[in-house]
């Protein structure tokens, strides 16, 4: 599965654009600023219905446009042609289309066209709190697992309702029970889904990470819950008189977090911006890697300015690490254009080259 052609109209910076796209490696090269992220993410969008930067929409259309239109022309394993499209209006009106059908829910179109994107904006999962991380194992497993989003939706709207209640001076008991026995089920699923994803993660993570490093580092994941040795019923009993004093819920799902270590130190603290870089491109193709094994084809990869802050042995690394994952189609940002070169020419495979400046994209 590729995208072999992309229509943009007033999409963030991009005004128009029409762009056909090598079934393999693609380079797109420009000054900081001019739009190479934005095309990476409208085709992160096509994917996922939403963009990856933000969970709202008011952010993608043009300044002082009021619509932006996407349209993505895919060929399929044995070579059908998919056309999906999408159009937003300000003021909150979406349409995502498959051919002529309209969506009636955009879960519905998750796992058609599995997509794995490498950002800067990833430090967050090291640098930032705990729910970046949250929404990183939420996001993969809602993709493959249609049932985990039901539960974890469900649970947070009881967590709000329960919230809502210890806001009370005196919350009725009687309720609070109520509210544990309903929240126990989709806690005691979402616990259980993120501790098997992170189990299989893990290996392929510190395998990836040790073949970017040479061995020279060793790479470790670990996922942490307040349900890895209780109930939620339990911990809820436990923590009553806590709870009483702050008003809210103190313990649960939504506390869990990943922890990430190097040479068993924190990665946070002791790892270098190569190091933690290198480990969040490990964690990005674990993710490819389980993706492809889900849904039996080949994501399209994203890599958006992956190669700042490695250094080029780290480079190489990576270039022959992707080469042996059996990649399919790949899509390379960079604003140093003979950096990039030397990557397409690494890579030794078909390639396009395109220039972005100022939201216009021009093939070379």
């Amino acid at each position: 599965m590729f995208l072999h052609r992309i229509i943009l109209h007033d999409f963030k910076n991009i005004p128009e654009a029409e762009v056909e796209f090598s079934p393999k490696v693609n380079c797109i090269h420009g000054s900081n600023g001019a739009g190479k992220t934005n095309l990476l993410d409208a085709i992160y969008y096509l994917s996922m219905t939403k963009s990856y930067f933000s969970s709202s929409d008011q952010y993608v259309y043009a300044h002082g446009a009021d619509e932006t239109t996407l349209c993505g022309f895919y060929r399929m394993d044995g070579g059908t042609e998919e056309k999906i499209a999408a159009s937003v209006r300000r003021g909150g009106e979406k349409i995502f289309k498959r051919g002529a059908k309209t969506y009636g829910r955009f879960s519905e179109h998750i796992g058609l066209l599995p997509i794995v994107m490498v950002s800067p904006l990833d430090a967050g999962l090291i640098n930032d709190s705990g729910e970046e991380r949250r929404k990183y194992l939420n996001f993969i497993l809602s993709q493959i697992d249609r049932e985990y989003l039901s539960h974890i939706q469900a649970y947070n709207q009881l967590l709000l309702q329960r919230n809502r209640l210890l806001k009370d001076d005196r919350p009725q008991e009687l309720l609070l029970e109520t509210f544990s026995e309903r929240m126990a089920p989709h806690a005691a699923y979402v616990h259980q889904a993120r501790r098997d994803l992170c189990d299989r993660l893990r290996p392929l993570i510190r395998e990836f990470y040790r073949r970017l490093s040479q061995g020279r580092e060793d790479a470790d994941l670990a996922y942490r819950s307040d349900l890895d040795d209780t109930t939620l019923e339990a911990l809820f009993a436990r923590e009553a008189e806590k709870e009483r004093v702050l008003r809210y819920t103190t313990a649960g799902i939504q506390r869990d977090d990943l922890l990430f270590r190097l040479d068993g130190h924190p990665l946070r603290r002791c790892g270098s911006q190569g190091q933690q870089k290198s480990f969040l491109l490990a964690m990005k193709l674990a993710q490819f890697r389980f993706v492809k094994e889900i849904y039996g084809q080949t994501p399209i990869l994203l890599l958006d300015d992956v190669f700042d802050k490695l250094d080029m042995q780290r480079v190489e690394d990576l270039l022959a690490l992707v080469s042996t994952l059996d990649f399919g189609q790949i899509f390379l940002t960079d604003s140093n254009k003979v950096r990039l070169d030397h990557v397409s020419q690494r890579m030794d495979a078909p390639c396009r080259n395109f220039l972005v400046d100022n939201g216009r994209i021009t093939a070379e």
